[in-house]
């Protein structure tokens, strides 16, 4: 086999092949030439380059994310590592094992005026579990520093910092080891599948009558089905999920805005739960968190092994352990009480969805419109990856077949990686993978489509309402200059040439009619990835959208 002369390269890698990490995304540089000679030369690992280290970064995100198991970026000195940061602040905020390695100039070079060279060391000590700054040599000390690293990432499910320095000549090579490096043992972390000091909880739990279950972005088949039927049974408990929360029963509210939306004071005193039992997580939906931070419930209990975040300011208990564990054990402990929470609830539910199945029947075509269609329209078992602003706010709205997985990048909620993370989850998991967009979104993460690797079967729905829609939902939309120039950043371009260059099978759809035939179409052929543009009334959308609401009184 062939390996790069430098020895601490040859530690980087050996460290890595040992702890399993497969899926390595190489984006081209010379600074970090002997860890890709090193990589792309050794059978025990998937190596995959992409140029754009913005969107290697999403790309290795989405396969980190559909494999359970960090994925690791490589890449040379200066500025190209700064362009891993918006990825890895999603890995953070969405508990998603990432590995940055980046090559470096040796220390005594930093800060003298040496070109490609910036200050690397900790340059993402916010948003990272832990950070490994090597020395130039080989040592144990560095090979300890990269297990810790390695184990971190699993443990604490996010991104860690390797920082390598490389001294030239770096395109070397040699057909021996010349380093035996130390290999750790990773130490599972095991959590309690008992509620502590649980007789409180219990007894907390038993008297109260009103009682709301909140999920947040959440893997699928996490929750046993016992659990869940035991939530959906209880007259005492309302269960909140989004489109992410990947948790379903024919009980639970699955679209909190057109529950809460027209609700007035009195409405939200009588919703006020008791307790407040969140998972999973980021939440989506504004108008839940604006309600819970103004009526905030006697007790919040969150429940994560990793992280409580107090986002409604009303936090009074994190469990440390896995939510199927707590609901199991509480279960065991608890028992029903008389209420009518959940019945009064419900009702006014069905109403509201009564409400909606009757105006999504007499609208005329718009981006809500579309909404219903793409995803009525979607595969049975396939894998739905979701942008951010616009796009996933209406998926809030539509019913979801409960076989498709969902994924939105709801760490950061940023729009700059979102094609990229759906093409890398496209390749981590073999489903079939349908991506919605929005226009802005897709051409500010339009060098995603510059990838080798991309699935022939890969869809992209791309809703094009010719600007940032979402602003025009927001308060203060104003028709001025201002507004459409620098808010909505109105525009007229279409994605025809990137789909011809990028060799993508391109449809297009402006009505009822076309988007019929384009859904047909897109599904038709797998001959290549494809692209389904659709075009909406810019100025009708919101419109559309906010009488919606309206109607649901």
């Amino acid at each position: 086999m062939i390996y790069p002369k430098i020895a601490l390269a040859q530690s980087i890698i050996e460290i890595l092949s040992a702890k399993g990490i497969n899926n390595i995304i190489i984006s081209p540089g010379s600074r970090n030439a002997p860890l890709t000679i090193g990589f792309a030369q050794n059978p025990n690992f998937k190596c995959y380059s992409i140029a754009d280290e913005r969107c290697a970064a999403f790309f290795a995100l989405g396969i980190a994310q559909q494999t359970k198991q960090p994925a690791a970026i490589v890449c040379t000195s200066g500025s190209a590592l700064l362009n891993y940061y918006p990825a890895l602040a999603e890995a953070f905020y969405s508990q998603i094992p990432l590995i940055v390695i980046s090559a470096d100039r040796p220390q005594s070079k930093i800060d003298i005026g040496d070109g490609q060279t910036i200050r690397q060391e900790n340059v993402f000590l916010n948003h990272s579990v832990f950070n490994a700054n090597l020395t130039e040599e080989a040592s144990e000390e560095n090979d300890l520093k990269i297990n810790l690293a390695i184990e971190t990432a699993i443990l604490k499910k996010g991104p860690v910092h390797i920082n390598a320095p490389f001294e030239e000549p770096l395109y070397e090579t040699t057909e021996e080891l010349s380093v035996q490096p130390k290999i750790t043992n990773l130490k599972p972390e095991t959590f309690s599948k008992e509620i502590e000091n649980s007789d409180e909880i219990v007894s907390v739990w038993n008297n109260a009558k009103r009682k709301l279950i909140l999920v947040g972005v959440n893997e699928s088949n996490v929750i046993d089905q016992e659990v869940i039927e035991n939530l959906a049974s209880d007259p005492s408990v309302v269960v909140l999920t989004e489109t992410t929360s990947n948790l379903h029963h024919s009980t639970f509210i699955n679209s909190i805005d057109t529950l809460i939306t027209p609700f007035d004071d009195s409405d939200f005193k009588e919703f006020n739960p008791e307790i407040l039992v969140t998972f999973g997580g980021m939440v989506v939906s504004k108008r839940i968190k604006g309600f819970l931070r103004k009526y905030k419930p006697k007790q919040h209990w969150h429940i994560d092994t990793l992280r409580a975040y107090d986002t409604f300011g009303a936090l009074t208990k994190h469990f440390e352990m896995q939510p199927n564990y707590f609901f199991k054990d509480l279960f065991s402990k608890t028992t029903f009480v008389k209420s009518n929470y959940f019945k009064n609830i419900d009702a006014v539910y069905q109403k509201r969805l009564a409400k909606r199945t009757e105006y999504l029947n007499e609208i005329r075509f718009s981006d809500f419109k579309v909404f219903e269609k793409v995803i009525a329209s979607l595969p049975k078992d396939s894998l739905l990856q979701i942008s951010n602003s616009s796009a996933i706010r209406y998926a809030q709205l539509i019913d979801i077949d409960e076989s498709i997985e969902v994924f939105c990048n709801r760490g950061t909620s940023g729009i700059d990686g979102s094609t990229s993370t759906a093409i890398g989850a496209s390749v981590g998991n073999k489903k079939q993978t349908v991506f919605i967009t929005g226009d802005i979104s897709f051409l500010y993460d339009s060098n995603a489509l510059w990838n080798s690797y991309i699935p022939k079967n890969f869809k992209i729905v791309l809703v094009n309402n010719g600007g940032g829609g979402i602003f025009r939902i927001l308060p203060g939309h104003q028709e001025k200059p201002v507004f459409n120039t620098y808010f909505e950043t109105s525009h007229h371009l279409t994605a025809e040439h990137l789909a011809k260059m990028y060799q993508c099978n391109y449809y297009t759809a402006n009505d009822s009619e076309s988007l019929d035939k384009g859904i047909k179409s897109l599904y038709e052929t797998n001959d290549a990835p494809a692209i389904l543009e659709i075009f909406t009334p810019t100025t009708e959308n919101d419109v559309i959208l906010k009488q919606y609401f309206k109607n649901l009184n």
